[in-house]
């Protein structure tokens, strides 16, 4: 049986990088996601917010936060990827019930 779980991620990208990497970084959140049979539900983007505490030299941030569904494994890859991508500076998931 495979589990189909409802995720929600909080993303926050450098805020020296472009807009269009900031963008790809997005596409390849939806390919890993979309390319596992899971579905983007909604991204949310904040823009640009001041950090409660500095993060690698940052002091700024630019938030997003993208609710999707998804397998524990497709979940497993997408955080693998964010966490070698070197223009995130913190991402969190959670799973959400109903």
């Amino acid at each position: 049986m495979i589990t189909i779980n409802k995720y929600e991620l909080m993303l926050i990208v450098n805020p020296a990088v472009e807009e269009d990497r900031h963008a790809e970084i997005l596409d390849r959140l939806r390919t890993n996601v979309e390319g596992a049979k899971g579905t983007i539900v909604g991204v949310d983007d904040w823009g640009k917010k001041k950090l409660q505490y500095e993060i690698k030299g940052e002091t700024e941030g630019i938030y997003s936060v993208i609710t999707f569904t998804s397998t524990p494994q497709t979940l497993a890859e997408v955080e693998r990827v964010l966490g070698i991508t070197d223009d995130v500076l913190r991402f969190m998931t959670v799973r959400l019930t109903s």
